[in-house]
């Protein structure tokens, strides 16, 4: 009886907290802004659109300025924890610059990973297919760049395809893995992203977001603030010739919600097994 009490009550505490920032300020406002800004809800999109035009030809610039460069070892822990299979069905949202989905391709060809692997190994590496789904043509372009320049662009376990997250042109129980980074805090309704996550993913695939979020050490929080604020925005407008955009990114950090409510609206989204960790502070 005491285990049943203590369960419902962490339950309704988490159905208290999900609905504070579902309906309260922190997730609504960010289903409704731009930023600081207030904006209605079908203009988020095309404004966020801007935003990725703007910064495509400078995307590993701008991953820099925001994480000090670390934005590389934490993508690489990422694939890491997908540990990536010959013969899988990937999909990488908001990925269109390639990065996540190069790492994962060559975790799949490593040398160590092929001498590990039974002769049906090669047919499994030509039925391999990473998906690459990104809204914005132009971070696609810059993908597709990068994939010539690496000698990957006639790969076929590579697909470049412009799409939704919170739509995707994908069937059901398609996707063995599915990974976003640095996305999730840019779609408007993030509850209908990590449907549709849910919905293209086989029974037992794996959903893994990496995400900028609020630093928790206190003295490190006010550096990172004024590193964020005073000095971001500055260097964009520097060296890629635009502030606004990299103020919306700062903003739009600081504007999504603490790590566990994302948490909390994955649990809802009817996931298992969930777990979260700050790689840094």
């Amino acid at each position: 009886m005491a285990t049943a009490l203590r369960s419902l009550t962490r339950a309704m505490r988490r159905s208290k907290l999900l609905s504070m920032y579902s309906s309260g300020y922190m997730l609504h406002s960010h289903a409704t802004s731009f930023g600081y800004k207030e904006v209605q809800e079908e203009e988020k999109s095309q404004m966020v659109g801007n935003v990725f035009t703007s910064v495509a030809s400078n995307y590993d610039l701008m991953n820099d300025l925001m994480s000090g460069g670390l934005h590389r070892l934490w993508k690489d822990r990422l694939v890491s924890k997908l540990n990536p299979f010959p013969g899988m069905k990937h999909l990488d949202v908001a990925g269109g610059t390639g990065d996540v989905a190069f790492r994962i391709l060559e975790s799949i060809n490593s040398v160590k990973r092929r001498a590990l692997q039974d002769s049906p190994e090669d047919n499994l590496l030509e039925e391999t297919q990473i998906f690459v789904c990104d809204i914005n043509p132009n971070m696609l372009n810059v993908g597709k760049k990068r994939a010539q320049e690496r000698g990957l662009a006639e790969d076929r376990a590579l697909v470049w395809v412009e799409g939704d997250a919170e739509a995707l042109n994908f069937e059901d129980n398609s996707m063995d893995g599915y990974t976003i980074a640095f996305g999730i805090r840019n779609v408007t309704h993030i509850e209908k992203a990590l449907a549709e996550a849910y919905r293209v993913l086989k029974r037992g695939g794996r959903f893994l977001c990496l995400e900028l979020s609020h630093v928790e050490v206190p003295i490190f929080k006010e550096l990172y603030d004024l590193y964020s604020f005073s000095v971001i925005p500055a260097v964009g407008e520097l060296v890629a010739g635009d502030r606004e955009s990299y103020q919306y990114l700062v903003e739009s950090i600081r504007r999504f919600p603490p790590q566990v409510v994302p948490k909390l609206l994955i649990v809802s989204s009817a996931f298992g097994c969930i777990s979260w960790r700050n790689l840094l502070l």
